[in-house]
């Protein structure tokens, strides 16, 4: 089968032809129909993120939809022609890539039915950013009247944090270029700041003298995540989901520091799920790309402009 894979940490992803996996007992053999594209991949390729033991060459991808194709002994979970999303990012780390036509993995993977409605590039695009929003705006409850910064607002993960912390009735402040501000106020933020028109820190204290109430960092280092988490005031909360926070430092700020790391589960992706065929929550601008396109892909993706969500189609 083709699959973009790197032979090594730090290789540069390319399309290759690997085997096509086949189920063992308890396992399912899904024919992948599209694959998202998240910033995590890129870190995993390089080897600067380690969740787990890796085998070469990996197959890149975490992110899937697809429809079981086969299915091995003992398996009683999902069954031949289930449609299933989810998110793959199993040990060892490429055993179970997503972009690649084919995937094999176990059946107690977070994995779900796709529901009616959800077409396979949109429930690709749902399990590691939507899941990561709703799990964070979950470590924050409550929020109703509570001022939230989200920092690379604009992306996959931003735009659902964006629109969950919103429907929880916080005044959220979406931190995104000045092309993405309209799509973040449609998502229900009360303001939005641009950092490469003006300095954020001073704009927040400009705007917000006493302090916010929480902050939700997608992209900054350790140095840039301080900064900005020195813009909460005392018993508020400093999100990162970039392991960047130093807990101990910001406890004797009177703030708490959250490294948040996702425990992604077939439950979070059933809730971001509904509340995108119910309407609740609108999925951010996808752009598709086939499994040709995306070392190409990738690369942009390196440069840290992320807007919306990218999907491979396979």
């Amino acid at each position: 089968m083709r699959a973009i894979t790197v032979n090594e940490y730090g290789g540069t992803p390319s399309l290759t032809e690997v085997p096509t996996p086949q189920p063992g007992p308890g396992q399912v053999l899904i024919k992948l129909r599209a694959a998202s594209v998240n910033p995590g991949d890129l870190q995993i390729a390089s080897g600067v993120f380690r969740p787990a033991p890796a085998t070469f060459p990996m197959v890149l991808g975490a992110d899937g939809e697809g429809v079981v194709e086969a299915v091995g002994a003992g398996t009683t979970r999902f069954s031949s022609g289930d449609e299933l999303f989810g998110q793959l990012l199993i040990a060892p780390l490429g055993s179970a890539g997503t972009y690649a036509e084919y995937v094999s993995v176990t059946e107690e993977a977070p994995l779900t039915r796709v529901p009616s409605g959800l077409d396979p590039e949109l429930a690709a695009a749902l399990p590691t950013a939507g899941s990561t929003a709703l799990g964070v705006v979950d470590s924050l409850e409550p929020l109703k009247g509570k001022t939230v910064l989200i920092v690379g607002a604009g992306g996959g993960v931003g735009s659902f944090a964006t629109q969950f912390a919103a429907r929880s009735s916080a005044n959220v402040i979406a931190n995104v270029r000045a092309g993405a501000a309209e799509r973040m106020r449609s998502y229900g933020a009360t303001e939005t700041i641009d950092h490469t028109a003006v300095s954020l820190p001073d704009a927040i204290r400009l705007a917000h003298p006493d302090g916010i109430d929480a902050l939700i960092d997608l992209v900054n280092d350790a140095e840039g995540f301080a900064a900005l988490a020195s813009l909460v005031r005392p018993g508020g909360t400093a999100v990162t989901t970039r392991y960047a926070a130093d807990p101990g430092a910001l406890e004797n700020a009177g703030v708490t520091g959250i490294n948040f790391a996702l425990q992604a589960s077939s439950e979070l992706l059933d809730r971001v799920a509904d509340a995108v065929v119910a309407g609740l929550i609108v999925p951010p601008p996808i752009t598709r790309i086939t499994l040709d396109d995306a070392p190409a892909a990738l690369k942009q993706l390196a440069t840290g402009r992320a807007d919306g969500k990218t999907v491979i189609t396979l």
